[in-house]
């Protein structure tokens, strides 16, 4: 990260290089006390924050009366020597010479022990928190590390629409629009049109927000988030399971590696995703529900699982885990099956309890088999006359798989709530600010 001459950014300036040296940042306040004979500001900027310390006895009246009158959150410039100490956060510290304010802010509305409705209320400053912070900047690198893996195993990135005029997924979780005068759906999945595009580049993916209209309450669930999707040409069952355990371990990994500081402040040990290694150990659909009922969770053979049933499977595990060949009667008319009770499907959940990481299958690659499916669920042939053609015109074998972003992003950084994944969390009652 480069700044323009004269400034520093103080990730740089934490380092034995600059101790002694005369260096200028700029920044937000975000802690500020003061006594008789001290003034002690916090400053944040895009990288770090450093402590900045100035003495009454060796500044100006004017510019100590400055220091102890700032409000948090004013934006300032700041000047002065580099010291090392061991009291201080991050073990540096800044002896304040020359002090400007940008911006005096207002006081700041936002306090201690604050209601999450309240903090919702102010996101628009709460993104400011360290907590968020932290978060996104995992964030950021969890996505470097997935587009790093995919630029190495030869993927293309791909922008399909967010509107569409028929449903991926099905059922009753659509948000539904006027597009024009006619009906048009925001997307719950860009799969179908990264199939289209296997047949070009044979290997693509993509990275889009999704929504799904589910009223739910719950601590995993948004009506908007960001949607990690692949499809490959030629690939089983067995061989897009294979690559969901290089991309996951190339993510955690990356953000471990890049970002130790951030996992630890959010309470994420970086080491336990270091040593996370591939392949991850897969279970079949009727041994699991074994494994939860023995846990004393009932579910009857043929129901899906829901949040209590992936906690009682996973909550001792300390890696993740996949579940294959649910039965096919609860999968969607996409996938295939081979004996027609099993569908190719799996889905991935995370350890520790935290659930559903990535639903994949195998594709079913017969016309007939897919408009039988689509009968069965009661939709319009014609509104997939397009999803057909691919059958029609050089049908491979393939699969694919969907990545809820904000729900890898809870495990990694151990939260108890999906809403610090996202800077402007999308639930049920909330779409403000």
């Amino acid at each position: 990260m480069k700044m323009e001459k004269d400034y520093h950014y103080i990730q740089e300036v934490l380092s034995p290089d600059f101790v002694g040296k005369r260096v200028k940042i700029r920044g937000w306040v975000y802690r500020q006390r003061n006594s008789k004979k001290m003034a002690f500001i916090v400053l944040r900027d895009g990288t770090e924050t450093l402590q900045c310390t100035g003495k009454k006895d060796q500044l100006s009246e004017e510019l100590f009366n400055m220091l102890c009158e700032v409000k948090y959150e004013s934006s300032v410039i700041i000047e002065g020597n580099i010291k090392e100490d061991n009291r201080a956060p991050n073990g540096y510290e800044m002896q304040i010479e020359n002090f400007t304010i940008i911006q005096m802010a207002e006081t700041f509305p936002i306090q201690k022990d604050q209601s999450d409705s309240f903090l919702l209320d102010y996101r628009h400053l709460w993104v400011r928190s360290q907590k968020l912070t932290h978060s996104f900047r995992v964030k950021a690198k969890l996505l470097q590390g997935a587009r790093e893996y995919f630029d190495q195993q030869g993927y293309v990135e791909m922008t399909p629409p967010i509107i569409t005029g028929s449903s991926c997924e099905g059922g009753s979780t659509l948000f539904e629009l006027n597009y024009f005068g006619k009906k048009a759906f925001l997307s719950q999945s860009a799969q179908l049109y990264l199939e289209t595009l296997i047949f070009a580049h044979q290997n693509v993916y993509s990275l889009t927000p999704s929504f799904r209209a589910e009223k739910s309450r719950t601590n995993r669930h948004l009506a908007e988030y960001w949607h990690l999707e692949a499809e490959a040409a030629f690939l089983d069952l067995n061989g897009i399971i294979k690559f969901e355990d290089g991309l996951v371990c190339a993510m955690i990994h990356k953000v471990a590696q890049d970002e130790p500081k951030a996992l630890k402040a959010l309470g994420r040990d970086p080491q336990d995703l270091l040593n996370i290694e591939g392949p991850f150990d897969r279970i079949h659909y009727d041994e699991a529900i074994d494994i939860i009922n023995k846990k004393g969770v009932e579910i009857p053979w043929g129901e899906d699982f829901g949040t209590h049933h992936e906690r009682a499977l996973t909550e001792d595990l300390k890696s993740p885990v996949h579940v294959t060949h649910f039965p096919r009667k609860i999968k969607a008319f996409y996938m295939k099956t081979l004996d027609g009770k099993y569908a190719e499907a799996n889905d991935l959940l995370a350890p520790e309890g935290y659930g559903e990481l990535i639903g994949s299958s195998q594709r079913e690659e017969d016309i007939n088999v897919i408009i039988d499916n689509l009968k069965r669920d009661g939709s319009k042939i014609a509104d997939y006359e397009w999803y057909l053609d691919l059958r029609r015109y050089g049908s491979v074998q393939h699969s694919g798989f969907g990545m809820g972003i904000e729900r890898m992003m809870r495990w990694v950084c151990n939260l108890d709530h999906i809403r610090d994944t996202i800077a402007y969390p999308r639930v049920m009652n909330r779409n403000t600010p």
